[in-house]
C-alpha cells in the first residue's frame, strides 16, 4: 500500500467514525453516561485474542475483557460457527415448565462435573444481574418452604457488587450505584468490607467477629443467605483475608444460614480454576456465574444449586423465570468456550500471566499517591489513596491500552489469551500513567 492509499484510508476511517459517533450521541443512552451529555464513543469494529480496533482502524490492548468477559480473548471461529449451527436447528425454544433442549441439558451436566462438591442443579439465566436476583429469591423461597417465613434477611457486604436488578442492586454495596434510586428491595444488612490490612493478620478476625455480632443482633432466625463475591470485582479486585472464607462458612452453617457465592466474574479460569470457590476452600450452597460462562459471545448465565437449598425447597413452585431460560444457542456458545479453555489450558495460563503482570506492576506501590497493588491469577487492581482515576483510563486509552476505572482504583481482567509481549505492553503503559497522575 502507498503512503497515498494510507493516507486515504485514513481519512476514510476518521470521517466513518466522525459519522458513527455523531449517530450513537443521537441515538443511544449508554450504561453509566450522564444522560444529556453523551460522550463521543470510541466505536469498536472488530477483536482478535486481547485486541480490538476501532473504526479508524486503530489497535487496543483490551485490559480489561470488555467487562471481564471474554476470557478466550475475540474473534474465535469455533463460537461462531456452534453459534450458527445451532440457530440453524433450534435457535430457541422457552424452557418454561416441562420444555428443554439438548444443549442446555449438556451444560447443566458440564457445569456440575466442575463445580464444587455439593451443587446438583442448574437454573439459567441471560446474565448476572438475574443470576442474584434468582439466587436471592430462591434463598428466602427456600428458607420459607422449610418453615422459616421470617428468614428473609440478606447479608452482603461493603463494596460487594451484585448487578443493577432490584434485588441484585440492593445487595450492592457501592453507595454511588445505588443513589437516586428510591427504595431498594428492602432485607439487605451489608457488613464491612473484606479487605486485608497490610501487615495486619487480624484483619480477618475482626470480620468474622463483625460477622457474628451481626448476626446475633439480627437474629439468626431472620436471617436467609449471606452473598459475596470470592474476590471483589467491581470493587476494587481485593482478595479476602488469609482464612477468611473458610471461617465465614463455619459460621453460617452453625446458623442455618445459605451462602450465595457470586461468581460472576471469578469463574472459567480468571483466578486459575474453574470456580475460585476452589481455590478458597468454599462450599456453597448457590453459585452465581455468566460472563466467562460463554466468554460474552452471546447473553448466558447460570445458578448452581446445591442440596441444603433443594431440601429447604423441595414441593416448592419457583414461580419465577425469565424468557431466555436455558437458550439453546447459548448453551451451545458456552459448551465450545468451555472446551477452548480446557484445550488451551487457559487456567494455568491465567495464573502465569497473572503473577507476571503483578510483578511488573508492584513497584508502583512506592509511589506516595498509590496505595497497594494486588492481584488473584488475571484480575488485578491498583489502588490509589484517593482521587479519580478516570484520567490514568483516559491517558492509557490513547497509548493504545483500555483499562477500567472503578472507584478509586483501576482494575485490569484481559482475556486469558493475551500474550506475554501484550502483557508487558499494558504494563508498561499502565506504569507511565499511574507515574503521571500524581
Amino acid at each position: 500500500m502507498t503512503m497515498e492509499q494510507q493516507a486515504t484510508r485514513e481519512r476514510a476511517g476518521a470521517a466513518q467514525a466522525r459519522d458513527l459517533a455523531e449517530r450513537d450521541v443521537r441515538t443511544i443512552v449508554h450504561p453509566h453516561s450522564v444522560i444529556g451529555e453523551p460522550a463521543e464513543p470510541l466505536v469498536l469494529d472488530r477483536g482478535e485474542g486481547a485486541l480490538v480496533w476501532d473504526v479508524r482502524g486503530r489497535s487496543y490492548i483490551d485490559g480489561t475483557c470488555g467487562l471481564w468477559q471474554c476470557p478466550v480473548g475475540h474473534g474465535r471461529r469455533e463460537l461462531a460457527d456452534a453459534a450458527a449451527e445451532q440457530i440453524a436447528k433450534l435457535e430457541f425454544y422457552s424452557s418454561f415448565g416441562d420444555y428443554s433442549n439438548e444443549p442446555s441439558i449438556k451444560l447443566a451436566e458440564k457445569l456440575l462435573e466442575l463445580a464444587p462438591a455439593g451443587l446438583r442443579r442448574v437454573f439459567f439465566t441471560n446474565g448476572g444481574s438475574e443470576g442474584n436476583e434468582t439466587a436471592i429469591k430462591l434463598a428466602r423461597l427456600a428458607q420459607h418452604h422449610a418453615g422459616h417465613p421470617e428468614r428473609t434477611i440478606v447479608l452482603a457486604r461493603s463494596a460487594g457488587y451484585h448487578g443493577m436488578g432490584g434485588g441484585s442492586l440492593a445487595a450492592t454495596g457501592i453507595d454511588r450505584l445505588r443513589e437516586g434510586y428510591g427504595p431498594l428491595v428492602p432485607g439487605i444488612e451489608f457488613l464491612g468490607k473484606p479487605h486485608a490490612v497490610a501487615g495486619d493478620p487480624g484483619t480477618a478476625d475482626r470480620l468474622i467477629a463483625e460477622l457474628e455480632e451481626r448476626i446475633e443482633s439480627i437474629g439468626p432466625e431472620r436471617i436467609a443467605a449471606f452473598i459475596g463475591e470470592p474476590v471483589l470485582g467491581v470493587g476494587g479486585m481485593v482478595p479476602p483475608p488469609d482464612g477468611y472464607w473458610p471461617r465465614v462458612q463455619e459460621v453460617l452453617r452453625r446458623h442455618g444460614i445459605l451462602l450465595i457465592v457470586d461468581e460472576i466474574v471469578t469463574a472459567f479460569g480468571r483466578t486459575g480454576h474453574w470456580f475460585a470457590s476452589e481455590r478458597y476452600g468454599i462450599e456453597p450452597d448457590m453459585i452465581v456465574t455468566a460472563k466467562g460462562l460463554s466468554s460474552g459471545y452471546i447473553p448466558m448465565g447460570a445458578v448452581l444449586i446445591g442440596q441444603r437449598v433443594l431440601d429447604l425447597a423441595e414441593g416448592a413452585a419457583f414461580l419465577h423465570g425469565f424468557t431466555y431460560n436455558g437458550h439453546p444457542v447459548g448453551a451451545a456458545v458456552a459448551l465450545a468456550n468451555i472446551e477452548i479453555l480446557r484445550r488451551e489450558n487457559l487456567l494455568e495460563r491465567a495464573t502465569t500471566l497473572g503473577t507476571r503482570l503483578l510483578d511488573a506492576l508492584r513497584p508502583l506501590e512506592e509511589l506516595d499517591h498509590v496505595l497497594e497493588v494486588r492481584g488473584v491469577g488475571l484480575m488485578l487492581g491498583i489502588e490509589f489513596t484517593g482521587g479519580d482515576t478516570s484520567g490514568v483510563q483516559a491517558g492509557a486509552r490513547a497509548e493504545g491500552v483500555i483499562v477500567r476505572a472503578s472507584g478509586t482504583s483501576i482494575v485490569l481482567s484481559p482475556p486469558l489469551v493475551i500474550t506475554e509481549e501484550q502483557v508487558d505492553t499494558l504494563a508498561r503503559v499502565l506504569k507511565e500513567q499511574v507515574r503521571a497522575a500524581h
